[in-house]
């Protein structure tokens, strides 16, 4: 009997029908975006100092420009030096008081400048922004600036436990339900969000976003590769994924012209409601049907696809068949991952590198966030890198092989970043094109991951081990935050020498594993054990 990629050499591996297919969940891909990294644009902290009575009114007075108001009014950032002025401290005096010198205002009120008391910002902060971001508006700053780290980790959360569950809801109820159902939920709590008052639920609704958005996202993956014929498989993928590049640069261009977060977030939101229309243009994944039994409707969808791609059916395709039924009936145990020396070993390294994956890549984006000298322009620069990342995976993977591209992605990756920390901060341009040979490897890297790790599990373990492995990318997620948003308190690229650490270690593991190029895909342990010989 045929298989379903039997069929599918007659009725068209990457026709017609596939690429429409292709394009409508490549848009869905892109639209992914916001979710994933929009804490650039929504949780952007601008310069900020606090706000004391009467300085506005004395520096209209005065005539001052901002850097003389700064000068005169706001206290030095502690081992900062001269050049800094205090984000959360001012000085306890009465700026209303009369007769304030204009060229010495301090001094005319206590007489000498370095015993004047310093306290905490109680009536709020000014930001130097033209624009809103949830740090503006919920003052997410000084003693609370670790709630913007939790806006970040919420849908990190999110991603976590979303994703232990949307397997499941793909293989039981099918992927085009499963689509759909998170496309809606997705977007009711993305407008929702829009007009919360109070952060507590803007957190609540973001973890929302993230325990459906990834799942969504992830559907569309398996749908666009399972109406695919084997040889366009892992390029369908890797270009489902450069599609949520081409989200980054929209979503750059979106958040540049609209600079207050709660319209941006309502923007970007809206189009993910056109996307309830697949309902009517989007067919069920016929590999699920058929596992499901339903060779019927497989069949009137392939029919469809073969008259779409002008293709003709061929003889007894009615007695097909699914791919796996011929498997052995094992069942997956979590032990089965760490049970022999090598699957123990690919266990590991896997995990560890879909952990390091997340980190570098979320991580280098959040600091190029804090580092910017024009976040639009840095943003834009970073997210064009992966293009050409993306072009040499598909390059490289069939002619040089897995182990050595990857583990050189994740090594460029590691001395990119200590290169950006030892670059001077007056050679800011050197600094860009460091971080960008950075995000570029590490963009290599994590999209590696995602295909060589279905390569190194047996075919009746290989959905366990992929999910198991890939939740270390959504823990790594989770902590990010508070490694970039703390760390640069002490010292500003001190993130940078984190990830350095990190990606060199990864690039260090990825040499233990096997060669998998030009290898079928192993069956049972003994074949992954063979892999290694």
């Amino acid at each position: 009997m045929p298989t379903l990629d039997d069929i599918l050499e007659s009725t068209g591996e990457f026709d017609r029908f596939q690429k429409q297919l292709f394009f409508v969940l490549c848009l869905l891909s892109a639209a992914f975006t916001p979710v994933y990294v929009g804490v650039v644009f929504f949780g952007f902290t601008p310069e900020h100092h606090c706000r004391s009575p009467g300085v506005a009114e004395l520096s209209q007075r005065c005539g001052w420009s901002l850097e003389e108001q700064l000068n005169h009014t706001v206290p030095e950032w502690g081992s900062h030096g001269a050049g800094f002025s205090s984000r959360c401290r001012r000085y306890e005096v009465d700026w209303n008081t009369t007769g304030i010198s204009c060229t010495n205002p301090l001094g005319s009120i206590v007489g000498n400048r370095s015993t004047v008391p310093l306290g905490p910002c109680r009536d709020g902060w000014v930001y130097d922004t033209p624009g809103t971001s949830i740090v503006t508006e919920f003052n997410l700053v000084c003693e609370d600036s670790w709630k913007l780290d939790l806006f970040q980790s919420s849908v990190n959360a999110g991603f976590f436990i979303g994703s232990m569950n949307i397997g499941y809801i793909a293989d039981r109820f099918g992927r085009k339900f499963c689509l759909l159902s998170t496309v809606l939920a997705n977007s009711i709590s993305g407008i929702l969000l829009v007009f919360m008052p109070t952060y507590l639920w803007i957190v609540i609704l973001r973890f929302f976003q993230g325990l459906v958005s990834k799942g969504c996202w992830t559907a569309g993956y398996i749908l666009v590769t399972e109406v695919v014929g084997p040889k366009y498989r892992r390029m369908v993928g890797i270009l489902y994924q450069m599609s949520f590049s081409v989200g980054l640069l929209v979503f750059d261009a979106i958040a540049y012209a609209i600079p207050h977060w709660r319209w941006l977030q309502l923007t970007v939101t809206l189009p993910s409601c056109f996307f309830l229309l697949y309902y009517w243009c989007l067919p069920e994944s016929p590999r699920w049907l058929i596992s499901q039994g339903k060779n019927d409707k497989a069949m009137k969808i392939i029919r469809h696809m073969a008259k779409t791609n002008r293709k003709k059916m061929p003889s007894h395709s009615e007695d097909i068949k699914f791919e796996e039924e011929d498997a052995g009936k094992q069942s997956p145990s979590l032990l089965d991952l760490v049970r022999t020396p090598q699957m123990r070993k690919n266990t590991f390294i896997l995990m560890y590198n879909w952990f390091t994956s997340s980190v570098l890549y979320q991580g280098l984006i959040m600091h190029m966030g804090v580092a910017a000298e024009n976040m639009y322009l840095d943003f834009l620069y970073s997210a064009l890198v992966e293009f050409p990342a993306a072009f040499i995976i598909i390059v490289t993977i069939d002619r040089v092989g897995r182990r050595y591209p990857w583990a050189a992605a994740n090594l460029v990756a590691g001395a990119a970043c200590l290169a950006t920390a030892l670059v001077p901060n007056d050679m800011h341009w050197l600094k860009v094109i460091a971080a960008c040979i950075g995000r570029m490897g590490i963009t290599m890297a994590f999209e590696m991951v995602c295909f060589v790790n279905t390569e190194l599990y047996p075919t009746y373990i290989r959905n366990l081990g992929v999910m198991v492995c890939s939740s270390l990318c959504d823990i790594g997620g989770v902590i990010v935050p508070f490694i970039v948003y703390r760390l640069v308190e002490v010292w500003h690229d001190l993130p940078l020498i984190v990830f350095t650490v990190l990606g060199l270690i990864a690039g260090g593991l990825v040499l233990l594993l096997p060669e998998t190029k030009g290898r079928v895909l192993p069956e049972t342990v003994e074949d992954v054990e063979n892999f290694h010989r």
